[in-house]
């Protein structure tokens, strides 16, 4: 059975309890490692990291750009150049089929 311990965070240096169910939990995901962080410093990283699924994935730029077949103003991740049409989103689809 688990029982709750005391560990310090290498980030701050602060103690935090790392719960029995904490514990638990890490040994049904296969974890052999103790957390190293603190929750706090865990959730900081997690968001200079962005996020779950991000891992420092930055803002698209977008470009304002008129789409070339209906005319309506829409944006762009790329940069359009002139010789080139650019189509909206609802323009584009039925052009890849």
């Amino acid at each position: 059975m688990f029982q709750d311990r005391k560990l310090t965070c290498r980030d701050c240096g602060t103690e935090f309890i790392f719960s029995a169910s904490e514990q638990e939990f890490f040994a049904e995901k296969g974890y052999t490692n103790d957390p190293g962080r603190c929750p706090g410093c865990r959730a900081a990283r997690k968001d200079r990291r962005g996020g779950r699924y991000g891992y420092g994935r930055q803002e698209r730029q977008m470009y304002p750009v008129v789409c070339s077949a209906c005319g309506k103003q829409t944006e762009v991740p790329f940069q359009p150049t002139e010789n080139r049409p650019v189509y909206c989103r609802d323009c584009y689809r039925p052009s890849r089929y």
